[in-house]
């Protein structure tokens, strides 16, 4: 049983890697997105730059912890005997619920990530900064699951995201509102 532990360790190590690379990323797509909106020869350097380091972020870092991550996460689930347990328990079918949604949006960075590196911007600023939140939602709502292991009270911690989500988008007009002024 000790060696749980170290997948355990391990897998939360590559959780919280995966979760800084999405949230890196995606702040990477807005100053890429505001790089293509300036004149030469800045557009030029600045979106080179950017798409190395996105490139970086996103196959050094993010993919491989996102991958890691999940390893370690079976071994946990298949080969330990709480792992066997847990697969019966309800609040761990909504936490795999939110890793599926966590995955579905890492997937659709990664559409992102290969639009902007062929210098397609298709997404604006505003929607770069309100799409850096799904990631903050599903880590809230998994560390929530995790940490008290109850499914039922899972629709008072669904209702407190959908609170915490509309005081993200308060703040975030506000905040769009003083870049505006200034």
């Amino acid at each position: 049983m000790e060696y749980y532990n170290y997948l355990k360790s391990l897998h939360l190590i590559f959780v919280i890697t995966w979760f800084a690379g999405l949230f890196y990323i995606v702040r990477l797509f807005v100053y890429q997105i505001e790089a293509a909106a300036k004149t030469s020869p800045e557009k030029e350097i600045l979106q080179n730059q950017f798409k190395i380091m996105s490139y970086r972020l996103w196959y050094i870092i993010t993919w491989p912890s996102a991958v890691l991550a999940s390893i370690f996460a079976f071994w946990m689930l298949l080969f330990t005997p709480t792992g066997n347990a847990w697969l019966q328990m309800p609040w761990m079918h909504v936490k795999l619920g939110f890793v599926f949604a966590l995955y579905l949006y890492h997937l659709k960075c990664h559409q992102i990530f290969k639009q902007l590196q062929k210098d397609e911007v298709k997404y604006t600023t505003n929607f770069m900064r309100l799409w850096n939140e799904g990631a903050t939602i599903i880590l809230f709502a998994v560390v929530f699951l995790v940490i008290l292991k109850n499914a039922v009270n899972w629709i008072y911690g669904v209702i407190g995201i959908v609170l915490f989500s509309v005081l993200i988008m308060l703040g975030f007009k506000f905040y769009k509102g003083i870049r505006e002024r200034q």
